[in-house]
């Protein structure tokens, strides 16, 4: 059986980008899913000379492997100020100092949300150009506008929103 991780990029405790991640995880069919928390990673804010002193966090290490050990990655993004959240940005500047290619071309499903109407768009833009300079294989995108509107009880309720997201796990799901 296959092997996915599913988590938010954001620290938020109550994340709605880890809600969808969750949600669209558990859409795939015959895999084991493991749901990660960017809180449980103590890494501080990268900088050369934190670097130099002291080198790269055990925790940058171990979610570098986790990320070797997976078959896939779900990841749903939070957007701050039109671009990914800080706290994933600083995982990705710690991973890429260890392994620059640190995506190691696992199929992707690359999502996000956010309470406004353009769902996490932008972040998912960069994203979209970034990542596969990174070996980043990312098969399926899906954003998910109005979150407050659009999910309650673990769920998408809007119809067309769900067959779209449901529609981009199948096609995440053939890539496995």
């Amino acid at each position: 059986m296959k092997n996915i991780i599913a988590f938010a990029g954001s620290n938020s405790k109550e994340s709605i980008n880890k809600h969808l991640a969750t949600y669209a995880s558990s859409l795939v069919e015959d895999v084991n899913v493991t749901i990660l928390d960017l809180n449980d990673y103590d890494l501080p804010l990268y900088g050369i000379d934190l670097e130099n002193d002291k080198g790269i966090p055990d925790d940058a290490h171990k979610f570098l492997e986790i990320l070797k050990g997976t078959d896939g990655i779900v990841l749903s993004l939070a957007e701050h100020n039109g671009t990914y959240a800080t706290v994933f940005k600083n995982l990705f500047d710690w991973l890429t100092r260890i392994e620059g290619k640190m995506f190691f071309d696992k199929p992707m499903l690359l999502m996000a949300t956010s309470p406004g109407g353009r769902g996490g768009e932008t972040a998912l833009e960069i994203a979209k150009g970034r990542f596969p300079f990174h070996d980043g294989n990312i098969i399926e995108t899906f954003s998910l506008p109005f979150f407050g509107d659009n999910f309650k009880d673990g769920k998408i309720v809007n119809e067309d929103l769900d067959t779209q997201l449901k529609n981009s796990v199948k096609q995440y799901q053939k890539s496995l």
